[in-house]
């Protein structure tokens, strides 16, 4: 990329995204020579960028695809503007994982993405993860479904068993959230955090300036940042939550606000 063009692009995004904006423009620019890129899964900051710059070109299109409507990781055909994109093959399918021990059902979103984690398995090669009572669907890249079929045999010290299914044969797990509402003083990202997580402000400012704190997939290392309802927010190694909700302020001045945190 043109120096000149690279620092007008990357005064848009976060330096850490540096790295992915440069392999975005990378396809962008082979699909204006008619190649064709179907992407690793996408979270959606990452789909966000993408788009973006694909609208700076009008000889490229994209599609977005993670199996279901309200997919939240999705993978993308970027291609050239004559490419007939609905009949691009977009490399889902579904893992489908059972078992008959009774503590099947006590398994989190968080056990079975670290069983996956475990195998060695790139969290770029899975889609959304869709826990429900009666088992579990990851969406997957085709070309990581075989292997995750032969090797996932154990989530979190309990046996199981899976198999591969086409993308249509998805059941869809609506998002669970566990809502509390919280009286903070302002809505600022370290308080908010501190207090969805129970921890101190010190202990919330670390990994802050770390960049280990995201709000809606971007590094955001100013604790200070006011948050707004439907903002997602993501702490490394503490989980994730949506703000809600802002309901008000009390009369002592403080601000109630309703959270969800992700199961």
């Amino acid at each position: 990329m043109d120096g000149s063009v690279a620092k007008g692009i990357y005064g848009h995004f976060h330096p850490d995204e540096h790295a992915f904006v440069d392999r975005a423009q990378e396809w962008i620019e082979n699909a204006s020579h008619h190649k064709v890129k179907r992407t690793d899964f996408l979270d959606p900051r990452q789909s966000f960028i993408v788009s973006t710059l694909i609208n700076r070109n009008p000889d490229v299109q994209i599609r977005l695809d993670g199996g279901f409507p309200d997919a939240e990781r999705r993978r993308a055909i970027i291609g050239p503007d004559y490419l007939d994109m609905a009949s691009e093959d977009m490399g889902l399918r579904v893992l489908s994982v059972e078992s008959g021990d009774s503590k099947f059902q006590t398994l989190t979103h968080g056990d079975y993405m670290g069983a996956i984690l475990a195998l060695g398995m790139k969290r770029d090669k899975v889609g959304d993860i869709h826990v429900s009572p009666e088992g579990c669907h990851f969406v997957v890249a085709e070309e990581a479904a075989d292997y995750l079929h032969l090797h996932l045999s154990q989530v979190h010290r309990v046996h199981v068993v899976t198999e591969i299914l086409p993308i249509d044969k998805l059941i869809a797990s609506p998002v669970r959230l566990e809502e509390m509402t919280l009286s903070v003083a302002s809505l600022r990202l370290d308080g908010v955090v501190s207090d969805v997580f129970r921890l101190s402000r010190a202990k919330v400012l670390v990994p802050i300036g770390a960049g280990k704190c995201k709000v809606n997939w971007k590094p955001e290392e100013n604790p200070s940042v006011p948050l707004k309802e439907g903002d997602v927010v993501s702490l490394q190694g503490f989980g994730r939550f949506r703000v809600l909700e802002v309901e008000g302020t009390t009369k002592k001045g403080r601000m109630r606000i309703k959270i969800g945190k992700y199961a």
